[in-house]
């Protein structure tokens, strides 16, 4: 009933391409934080979607009547899955291979060109004094008041006997002169109108108007003898000159300084393909456009200070529930979790967010754990992982609302998106809620196919059973339903989990043999419960005795999530474990045991 009531629903719902909130433009949107990549909104980086909020809440209303809970649940996209690539250089295609070749050109000759430095900043701007009070300075003017003061002194001339003072009609004779002694240096003169006082034959004082030509003094031209003898030195030295360096023989260049991104050379090494793959698959393998965005990523680094950026102690500890690694997917990929409903707690909102210092903060934060993890968790040799896979929980997003939230997701998102290219395998939303199957459908026609076909939700009671297509149980948290824990003292990641669905009304019985004297080990749980369960050790002897290990209890989806129970078995004999599911839906049941040496305990 359950599996009609499932296919029926994904039948008559709408094929939904899947995206992530992460329009640029969007002041309003959904404030799911960053994760390792921020895909491109549009095949055109700076276009713009023009959904309004408006227009979401018209389309969230919309659809709200119709999106039960178990339409919500069916949701899940399965169309055009993301197939991700190959780094190896001969398995690419010869226009990817030409634009690799000639992008690696562009890089060395920008190299040379020292194109990966920050521009110089500008100069500070000098503070001008209004013209108002702008000061001419006059060097003549300045001197005239002392000539003045010696000139107006009396004097006692005779009137046959010229004034040695330069008079007017004089002016022109003299500046004449000065420029005849020396026709290769024009000389400025610069006259002064004077006053002197002369005294005539009878005792008669006259004040007559002077001006004054003031000449630079000139050295005397040099005698001939010396010029000659210049002359001869200059001719030696001429015939005798120093042996030059061989036309062939050039000084020799100073390499260009190497440029690493993510610990790895733009060029001159294996890695490096990978990673300007990376760059090249991001703007659709043009080339130009590729360049430019390394190019803008390089400088971006250095002016965030990305390298010391690794160094700083901005950890604060309520925030490793809400980012963390933990395991990896099936294929190998490093597998990082956003729990944003963490944000729920006012306090630990206030502590991210509460203004702008601890928002800069908090994206310091969020830069550094990614580049951590992109240099701990990756390996961008050829055939290495060189992308992670992103599990978002959406159970209790604080909603669009959060104006503070929403700017830290913005300025995150656009730096994401511009410098961080190409690094998500898959991207799952789990615990989505109906208002955000309304958001991606307004917001679906402005994303590209490439980046739809990254993405999967699925809703609260789908969210389990959609990891584990994608992660095996035994790398997935307790929390989303895993049984992979931290500091198991009895399991690792190595011991593989098996998975079993018990059809409605039927039960399922596990035996786990044991021929010697060990002590065996067993968990187990059933996602959402609603089951019994029970164990029991059988021996091998028809003359043993069954022993009860777990008696009959009744799980309901309130108790906790999961079992584990050890017995010590002294003859060779099974453990029996029941699981009785009364319900009329089918059930998921993951289990895993062991077998240790009785010295050890469990």
């Amino acid at each position: 009933m359950a599996e009609e009531t499932e296919k029926k629903a994904s039948d008559t719902a709408p094929e939904e391409e899947l995206v992530v909130p992460e329009a640029k433009s969007d002041e309003k949107s959904p404030p799911v934080l960053a994760t390792a990549e921020a895909e491109e909104v549009t095949k055109k980086p700076t276009e713009e979607a023009p959904a309004e909020v408006a227009v979401e809440k018209e389309a969230a209303d919309a659809v709200a009547p119709a999106a039960t809970a178990e339409e919500t649940e069916a949701v899940i996209e399965q169309s055009a899955s993301f197939k991700e690539e190959s780094n190896l250089v001969g398995d690419l295609l010869e226009p990817e291979k030409k634009a690799l070749d000639e992008l690696k050109q562009f890089i060395q000759a920008a190299l040379v060109n020292n194109e990966f430095n920050p521009p110089p900043p500008p100069p500070p701007k000098s503070e001008e004094p209004p013209a108002s009070e702008a000061k001419v300075e006059e060097p003549a003017v300045a001197e005239e008041p002392a000539v003045k003061a010696e000139l107006t002194a009396p004097v006692e001339t005779k009137a046959e006997e010229p004034i040695t003072t330069s008079t007017s009609e004089e002016a022109p004779k003299t500046e004449e002169a000065a420029t005849s002694s020396a026709p290769e240096e024009p000389k400025v003169v610069e006259s002064v109108e004077v006053k002197a006082v002369v005294v005539d034959d009878d005792g008669a004082k006259t004040v007559e108007a002077i001006e004054e030509t003031v000449v630079p003094v000139t050295l005397p031209p040099p005698a001939a003898e010396e010029v000659a003898q210049a002359s001869e030195a200059e001719t030696e030295k001429e015939h005798i000159k120093e042996p030059e360096a061989p036309a062939s023989v050039e000084a020799p260049l100073a390499p260009p300084a190497e440029e690493f991104i993510w610990g790895v050379p733009l060029v001159g090494d294996e890695k490096s393909d990978t990673v300007l793959l990376k760059f090249l698959r991001a703007r659709d393998f043009k080339v130009k456009d590729a360049l430019a965005m390394i190019k803008n990523a390089v400088i971006w680094r250095k002016q965030f200070g990305i390298e010391s950026l690794l160094e700083e102690d901005l950890a604060v500890p309520e925030l490793k529930k809400v980012v963390f690694y933990h395991g990896q997917d099936k294929e190998g990929h490093p597998v990082c979790y956003n729990v944003y409903g963490e944000f729920k707690d006012q306090e630990l909102y206030a502590k991210a967010f509460g203004d702008e210092e601890k928002r800069e903060k908090f994206l310091r934060w969020r830069i550094q754990f990614l580049e951590k993890g992109i240099r701990q968790q990756l390996d961008f040799s050829p055939q290495g992982v060189c992308t992670m896979v992103q599990v978002t929980d959406l159970k209790n997003v604080p909603g669009p609302g959060k104006k503070e939230l929403r700017q830290a997701t913005k300025k995150a998102l656009a730096l994401l998106q511009d410098n961080y290219p190409e690094f998500v395998a898959k991207q799952v939303f789990i615990n989505v809620p109906w208002w955000y199957l309304a958001y991606n459908r307004v917001m679906s026609p402005f994303f590209t196919q490439r980046t739809k076909s990254k993405f999967v939700f699925a809703g609260p009671s789908k969210s389990a059973e959609t990891i584990f297509r994608y992660i095996a149980p035994e790398h997935v948290p307790v929390q989303y339903g895993g049984l992979s824990k931290d500091n198991d003292p009895d399991f690792t990641s190595s011991d593989a989990v098996t998975e079993v669905i018990i059809k409605p009304s039927s039960k399922h019985v596990i035996e786990l043999p044991s021929s010697e004297p060990s002590l065996l080990v067993w968990e187990l749980r059933v996602l959402g419960w609603d089951v019994t369960y029970s164990a029991e050790f059988v021996p091998s002897s028809e003359e043993g005795y069954t022993v009860l290990v777990q008696k009959a209890r009744k799980f309901s989806a309130a108790d906790e999530p999961y079992i584990k129970n050890s017995f010590k078995v002294g003859e060779p004999g099974k453990i029996i474990l029941n699981i009785d599911n009364a319900t009329t839906k089918k059930k998921k049941l993951l289990y895993r045991s062991k077998t240790r040496g009785t010295t050890e305990s469990a």
